[in-house]
């Protein structure tokens, strides 16, 4: 069945147009990680995106008003994992402004070049910053990735129409 578009009733480009037009689009969910010299800090992130192959680079955004930006404006590293849908209470976590995001029960260690890395993740990277493009309200951190563990079980965690949700078959 093919679905025609209503052009009569376009809406006009804004902040709530873009928010709902991306409601309807299922995206991945990862937690970026960094540290600095308060500690470690981190925040949930849908905007992440495979750059490049070569060199091995990923994108993603984030909002300068997070309480997370003055550590990343200033990292060179940055932890990123890929999270299982059966760890959406880490996902709310470390979404909720004014948590203790590395309070127990969230188990982390810390990792290659000092990032803080989250145990049970379907992958988890160690990339290198190698630039912040400034976006509207937000920057888009690039950075190369140097290592990580792909190996993690389960299936991935999405986030869709303003909820978390798991693959069906």
């Amino acid at each position: 069945m093919t679905v025609t578009p209503d052009l009569t009733a376009p809406r006009l480009a804004g902040a709530e147009l873009l928010r709902s037009a991306f409601r309807r689009h299922a995206a991945g969910v990862a937690v970026i990680t960094a540290r600095d010299g308060a500690g470690p800090v981190g925040f949930t992130a849908t905007s992440l995106t495979s750059v490049s192959a070569e060199p091995p680079l990923l994108s993603f955004g984030i909002g300068t008003g997070s309480s997370s930006w003055p550590a990343v404006s200033a990292a060179e590293y940055v932890g990123v994992h890929l999270l299982g849908e059966h760890q959406e209470d880490l996902a709310a976590t470390f979404a909720r402004s004014g948590a203790d995001r590395f309070a127990a029960p969230t188990v982390w260690r810390e990792g290659p070049e000092g990032v803080p890395v989250l145990d049970g993740v379907l992958a988890w990277l160690v990339c290198r910053v190698v630039g912040r493009v400034p976006a509207g309200d937000h920057r888009v951190v690039l950075a190369e990735v140097v290592l990580g563990d792909p190996a993690g079980d389960g299936s991935p965690l999405l986030y869709h129409q303003g909820r978390y949700n798991g693959l069906r078959d």
